[in-house]
């Protein structure tokens, strides 16, 4: 075979820029598209419960019970839909779906706690919303927990239970992310899907057009080899990935405040295994689509496994096991892992290295096995 031709490659590179950046909507889909999305999820893809209505049945009706009321409101979780003293009516609010959060408290309320009995507060929610309904009963188990301790030490009795007498001072914090703010979750996630999306898009769909309009067979006849034509393809998408993720990065630690206490350098070297994965995929949907058509829909029944076993939105760990070890097989994943790791925790490539390890194999394999395809498709 015929060395690799530097000046071959860069002609090409400089063939696929010319034709990337002019036309206008080319550009939008590569630099504004990006932002747009990272912006849109980081405010929908939002698991956090604010103002979540809520209907009161006070039994009680004494300033105890009021101030558990107010203790709710206070929060800013929760909003005081409706209020009664009839439990049917916390039953019908819940059917309608005017509240989403129903409380009972009964009659004896403050007495018990102040004679240092256990006091008993019903919560119900509606579980038609699995993820909000776990999230705001969560939410209103540890006010309700929080109220009675505060009561108790204010009253100098001993918390229910005989917490406070065994002389436990139990102290919660939760670390990496301390207000438990989904978005300081969600946005690096964010990060990785929009590069996927990137490289498979201007990849396949740009192979795929030179294909339809018969380009391609036009480019065979020159003197380009395959893997000279391949580079040309991909050099200029992995610059438009990593100006890309200069992008959202900015966007997600100025615009969203998410902290960002890892090293660039880890960030950049695990963006650039995963843009090359991601390359490598694109170019094989591009040897089994004929037309842009077909490697856009191809490019889709590929990204939405991809991110649902990521754990994009929901932890691999509550996947049935065939999946959790499916997972295993998916690039988006292991980045995920290390570009959350890098935000938050502030780790590095040395405690990360089998997620690193992992991304350089499958890019190493997506690799050989897209250009072993490309050739034999072009030939």
């Amino acid at each position: 075979m015929r060395r690799l031709s530097r000046r071959h490659v860069v002609e090409m590179v400089r063939k696929e820029r010319r034709q990337l950046f002019r036309d206008p909507r080319t550009r939008l889909v590569m630099f504004v598209a990006p932002v747009i999305q990272l912006v849109m999820f980081g405010y929908a893809v939002n698991t956090d419960i604010r103002d979540t209505a809520m209907f009161v049945v006070d039994r009680d009706r004494t300033p105890v019970s009021r101030l558990l009321v107010e203790a709710f409101e206070t929060t800013g979780r929760f909003r005081v839909e409706g209020a009664s003293t009839d439990a049917a009516d916390l039953g019908r609010s819940l059917d309608r779906g005017s509240a989403i959060v129903g409380i009972e408290i009964p009659s004896g309320f403050a007495a018990d706690l102040a004679a240092g009995r256990p006091a008993r507060v019903q919560i119900l929610v509606d579980g038609t919303q699995s993820n909000t309904a776990t999230i705001a009963l969560g939410y209103a188990g540890r006010i309700v927990q929080a109220f009675a301790l505060d009561r108790a030490e204010s009253d100098g009795i001993p918390a229910s239970g005989g917490s406070a007498a065994a002389g436990i001072d139990l102290r919660a914090r939760a670390w990496y992310n301390p207000a438990l703010q989904s978005r300081m979750y969600n946005v690096p996630a964010v990060i990785g899907v929009v590069l996927l999306l990137m490289c498979l898009l201007l990849t396949a769909l740009a192979v795929a057009r030179e294909r339809e309009v018969g380009t391609l067979e036009q480019l065979m006849v020159t003197p380009l080899t395959p893997t000279e034509l391949m580079l040309g393809k991909t050099i200029p998408v992995a610059v438009v990935g990593m100006i890309d993720l200069a992008l959202v990065t900015g966007v997600a630690v100025f615009w969203f405040r998410v902290p960002f206490r890892g090293s660039v350098l880890a960030l950049i070297v695990a963006a650039l295994l995963y843009i090359l994965a991601g390359l490598a995929l694109g170019l094989l949907i591009s040897t089994v689509s004929r037309t842009q058509q077909e490697a856009f829909l191809t490019m889709f029944l590929f990204i939405l496994p991809a991110v649902i076993l990521a754990g994009f939105l929901y932890p691999v760990e509550t996947m049935p096991a065939f999946f959790r070890w499916l997972s295993l097989l998916d690039p988006v994943r292991h980045f995920l892992v290390i570009v959350r790791a890098i935000f938050l925790k502030g780790e590095g490539i040395a405690g990360l290295w089998a997620q690193y390890a992992t991304l350089l194999a499958m890019a190493v394999a997506a690799l050989s096995f897209a250009v072993a395809r490309f050739r034999r498709t072009i030939a």
